[in-house]
């Protein structure tokens, strides 16, 4: 990757000279909704400002992501929102030569110091976990995400807090690893349903692994939520058309976008003012939970 000699006022110059009206986005999955709705709202908020966006996708794969960076970099935009595929790699390299970046959904787990909009994702786990503890169930299954994400280990956390509090065990069956794919949680949903003493509960990370969930359900003609209650985390249209009507977590995505945006122009966007729950570098929204049909007392 070709390094730039970035001022650490690069952005705020380029905003009073006009020279760089545009800012660069790297999403991990073009074909997942919730990163959609995120394009969505950094555009609406950048062509409110006065700037044009340049979307690229890096397919889950920390080297695509780089080449995406690089090019960015070479078109000198005037910014970068960034949800990374990679938790693990040396992000801190990019704030420590002040490229102005603002990281979305996703935290680098190790070594990040910079601005970010995030969700709380340990308080929506939590709070939907509760939900199904507080409707009785007992054998609650999770399908998680993956663990090298701080989405994944977030709402890992959540799960878990939730269930100790209520004194639950978290039973080794009943904990399976997804990588959040489709592929995954119909892989997870087929596992858990053919167990001896199947969930009568599962919470599913994602909005992609509930869908293979929902086809494992199928194919096991196993009734929800006659015969287990599911609830997922994410929240779209779709979920309606579902029989029954999915409970989920719903994610403010296109205000995360916007907010990115925000944040990346915070120093001449004066719109932009920190609350009590917003710093001036990392922004955390709070998720919904949306009760529907598909969660209800256990068998």
């Amino acid at each position: 990757m070709k390094a730039l000699d970035y001022h650490p006022d690069h952005l705020a110059r380029s905003l009073k000279t006009g020279r760089s009206k545009v800012i660069g986005m790297i999403i991990p999955d073009l074909t997942n909704s919730f990163f959609v709705e995120l394009m969505c709202g950094v555009e609406e908020k950048a062509r409110d400002a006065g700037y044009s966006v340049i979307f690229s996708n890096s397919n889950e794969n920390p080297a695509q992501e780089k080449e995406n960076l690089a090019m960015l970099y070479s078109q000198r935009v005037g910014g970068v929102v960034l949800a990374c595929s990679d938790g693990h790699a040396a992000y801190d390299r990019l704030t420590a030569r002040r490229f102005p970046i603002v990281f979305i959904d996703r935290l680098p787990v190790t070594g990040f110091n910079g601005k970010a909009v995030i969700v709380d994702n340990v308080g929506a786990a939590y709070e939907a976990t509760r939900h199904l503890i507080g409707l009785g169930h007992v054998d609650i299954a999770i399908i998680a995400g993956r663990t090298d994400l701080s989405v994944g280990i977030e709402r890992i956390e959540g799960f878990r807090k939730a269930m100790q509090e209520a004194h639950l065990p978290i039973r080794e069956a009943y904990f399976r690893q997804g990588d959040f794919g489709w592929e995954s949680g119909h892989r997870c949903g087929m596992e858990l349903l053919r167990l001896p003493q199947p969930p009568t509960a599962i919470f599913s990370c994602n909005n992609k692994m509930t869908l293979g969930l929902m086809r494992a359900l199928t194919e096991c003609k196993a009734q929800c939520p006659e015969y287990v209650s599911v609830l997922a985390f994410d929240d779209f249209p779709w979920t309606s058309h579902f029989a029954p009507q999915l409970t989920a977590v719903a994610q403010p995505s296109h205000e995360m976008g916007r907010r990115a945006v925000q944040l990346l122009l915070s120093g001449e966007d004066s719109e932009y003012e920190p609350t009590e729950k917003h710093s001036d570098t990392v922004v955390v929204l709070k998720a919904e939970l949306r009760v529907r049909q598909s969660t209800a007392p256990p068998r």
